[in-house]
C-alpha cells in the first residue's frame, strides 16, 4: 500500500528499538524515512538497510535532538536530501533507574533534555513547514510511566508525563491548520532480558500475560500518521497495565 506515498517522516532514535519498528512500519507506506541517532550508526545503517529491503527510501540523520544546533542542522539536511518533514515521531529516549529517591541532579537534567526537551525542539523545527502546507503529523512517544509512576525514577516519569501535555498543547493550537499531535504510552515492550525473566515479570505486570512486541508499538504509529481526523489523543498499548 501507499497511503503515505510522498510524505517525508523523521523518527528520532530510530537505530533501534521501538524508533526502527515505527520507521520500518512508516517506509511500508511509502513514506520517505530519516533514521535519526546520536551515536549508533551502524545500528542506523541497519534500519535502512531493512526499509531498502522493502523498496523504500531511507536515510541516516545524525544528531543529538537534545542540542538545538544539532536539530536545525538535521532538519536541513532531511529538508535537502527527503523534503520537508511531514511526519515526526518523538521517539528518542533514555532511561537511568534511579528508583526509590535516589535521583540526582545530573539524572535530572539528563532524562528531561533527552525524553522532553528534545521533542520541543524538534516539533518547534518542523512546525513552519507543516503549517506552510496544512498537514502534519506529530506521535510522541510517553509510557505507561507517565500514567502510573513506573519503575525507572521521578525524572523518567516526569519526562514522559511532560510528551503529554505537550502534545495537548500543540494539539489543541494546531488543529486547525491540518496537523495532528497525538502519542502512543506503551507498557512493557521486549527488551534485552531472558525469556523466563520476561514471562516472570509479564505474569505479574501485564493482564494480557506477556511484553509487547515494538511491531505492536509499529502499528499504532502508522495509523496515527495515517489519520487526519484523531488528535491531542493519547493511545495506550500497555497490555492492559493502565486503564483510561
Amino acid at each position: 500500500m501507499n497511503r503515505l506515498q510522498g510524505k517525508t517522516a523523521i523518527v528520532t532514535g530510530s537505530s533501534r528499538g521501538i524508533g526502527r519498528a515505527i520507521a520500518i512500519a512508516l517506509a511500508g507506506e511509502d513514506a520517505r524515512v530519516a533514521v535519526n541517532y546520536r551515536v549508533e550508526r551502524q545500528e542506523a545503517l541497519v534500519t535502512c538497510s531493512k526499509i531498502n529491503e522493502l523498496g523504500g527510501r531511507a536515510m541516516t540523520a545524525k544528531g543529538d535532538v537534545s542540542i538545538s544546533a544539532d536539530v536545525a542542522r538535521m532538519v536541513e539536511e532531511v529538508e535537502r536530501e527527503l523534503g520537508a518533514p511531514d511526519i515526526l515521531v518523538n521517539n528518542a529516549g533514555i532511561a537511568r533507574r534511579r528508583p526509590d529517591g535516589g535521583v540526582e541532579e545530573p539524572d535530572w537534567d539528563a532524562v528531561l533534555a533527552v525524553n522532553l526537551k528534545s521533542a520541543f525542539l524538534v516539533t518547534q523545527a518542523v512546525l513552519p513547514a507543516m503549517r506552510a502546507r496544512k498537514w502534519g503529523r506529530i506521535i510522541n512517544i510517553s509510557s505507561v510511566a507517565a500514567q502510573i509512576g513506573g519503575v525507572v525514577g521521578p525524572h523518567y516519569a516526569a519526562s514522559k508525563a511532560g510528551l503529554i501535555g505537550l502534545a495537548h498543547y500543540y494539539a489543541s493550537h494546531f488543529a486547525g491548520e491540518g496537523i495532528t499531535v497525538n502519542t502512543i504510552a506503551p507498557g512493557p515492550v521486549g527488551a534485552d532480558m531472558s525469556a523466563g525473566l520476561k514471562k516472570h515479570l509479564a505474569r505479574n505486570m501485564v493482564p494480557v500475560g506477556r511484553f509487547g512486541t515494538v511491531e505492536e508499538i509499529g502499528m499504532v504509529a502508522l495509523m496515527l500518521a495515517c489519520n487526519g481526523y484523531l488528535t491531542g489523543q493519547t493511545i495506550n498499548v500497555n497490555g492492559g497495565r493502565y486503564f483510561s
